[in-house]
């Protein structure tokens, strides 16, 4: 045995995967449950983590769960699904997405996926090309840092600006391109700041990526995600400007994450992906992935013709009241600042005035701190790019909200610096 463990052995860790990996979201959350107090007898309240699925107010439409039952009793979705999806969930989606826009989509340019996050590592590696760089906006959804790292595609941030609702900063974006650029990324509504773009601010999103000649990455996951002033629109309108890849799925809006059905959309008017050869690269990549589950494949025809208006217009108001609850409590803490009422998503950024707190460091210190000595889950805001920023989920039922921000009230009351 000691001959075998003295051995060299040509494997071991992989330090693309380790630094890529490090820090996620899943790992700060694991390091923030490793700091709850197992004696502390009060459930344990999460607002760090965007799944509001376990909770009754949030629940998924009844048809929707019909439509997977009925899917897996047909028995026609049991084979394997062609890389791309089985025609009719591409047509389908195709159909739902087209809606709102003012041209159809065609069922070719539509990809099945696995969840949006496969829509994510599809698109990043095959823009991968050696040199290349990126740009992502910060905050960010970290998903995409860990992404290109993994995939060694730099990554460019530029700032969303909390002066101004969160918009892009274009001057920025300007200034960090150059010829190896190859896209932006935008998400709208906004994970993490819950912001919800202008119309014209997309336009000038649009037009500057095709000043600069790289392709538009539209994340909408959180499609339809929009309860204030600013209606949702798609930057899909703006494809006559600029290549747009889109990506969505029906974690979101229906409340189903753990279904892992998502969808990109290649929206090339004018052939320039097709001509430059990225649709191909993008459909070799495709063809290398694993495919999204059939027999949800199947339902998603009946789930998405088939959900009453009745059910996102509920949903909605109630995350529109949590969001009005949220900002309303975090404006009474004296060490927090909001710089915009939340208005869409369910996400806000919060940050942190360390000056007027004692006995804490960071962000990360505070919300380890705030697990051990209130069974309160937060995101440090350096999880997605800032660090002394916290990001709030008030995706949750009502009464956890309020008691979660009473807990988080105690919390920052006793460690306040004492005036003198």
């Amino acid at each position: 045995m000691g001959e075998i463990r003295a051995k060299r052995w040509n494997f071991g860790a992989n330090e693309v995967v380790e630094r890529s990996s490090s820090q996620s979201i899943r790992e700060y959350l694991y390091t923030l449950i490793s700091n709850l107090d197992e004696g502390d007898a009060r459930p344990v309240i999460a607002l760090g983590h965007g799944d509001p699925s376990p909770f009754p107010s949030f629940s998924t439409d009844p048809s929707a769960v019909e439509a997977i039952c009925d899917a897996v009793r047909s028995t026609k979705f049991n084979k394997y699904a062609s890389a791309s999806g089985i025609p009719v969930a591409r047509k389908a989606v195709a159909e739902y997405l087209s809606r709102d826009l003012p041209y159809q989509i065609s069922p070719d340019d539509v990809h099945i996926t696995a969840g949006c996050v496969q829509a994510i590592e599809i698109l990043i590696s095959a823009l991968a090309n050696p040199g290349a760089n990126i740009l992502l906006p910060r905050p960010i959804y970290p998903m995409y840092d860990s992404r290109a790292s993994f995939s060694q595609l730099e990554v460019r941030y530029f700032d969303l600006l909390p002066e101004n609702g969160w918009d892009v900063d274009l001057d920025a974006v300007e200034a960090l391109a150059d010829d190896k650029t190859v896209a932006i990324v935008v998400v709208n509504p906004c994970n993490p700041c819950g912001n919800v773009f202008s119309r014209q601010h997309l336009q000038k999103i649009a037009e500057t990526a095709c000043k600069l000649g790289i392709l538009l990455i539209a994340d909408e996951v959180y499609d339809h995600y929009a309860f204030g002033e600013k209606p949702f629109v798609s930057l899909a309108e703006f494809a006559e400007i600029v290549p747009v890849v889109l990506l969505g799925s029906i974690s979101k809006r229906w409340f189903v994450p753990g279904w892992r059905l998502g969808w990109m959309v290649t929206l090339d008017p004018h052939s320039i992906m097709k001509d430059s050869g990225f649709v191909q690269s993008l459909t070799n990549v495709i063809n290398i992935t694993t495919d999204a589950v059939t027999f949800i494949q199947g339902a998603i025809p009946d789930i998405l013709e088939n959900t009453k208006e009745e059910f996102f217009s509920s949903k909605l108001q109630k995350l529109r009241e949590c969001a009005e609850i949220c900002y309303e409590e975090v404006l009474k803490i004296p060490c927090f600042t909001c710089p915009t009422k939340p208005e869409g998503s369910m996400f806000t950024m919060v940050k942190l005035n360390l000056s007027l707190l004692e006995d804490i460091s960071d962000d990360l210190d505070f919300c380890c701190k705030l697990a051990k000595e209130e069974s309160l889950i937060i995101l440090p805001g350096r999880a997605v790019g800032l660090k002394n920023w916290l990001r709030i989920t008030f995706a949750v039922e009502l009464d956890l909200l309020i008691e979660g921000f009473s807990r988080l009230r105690n919390f920052a009351q006793r460690h306040s610096k004492k005036q003198p």
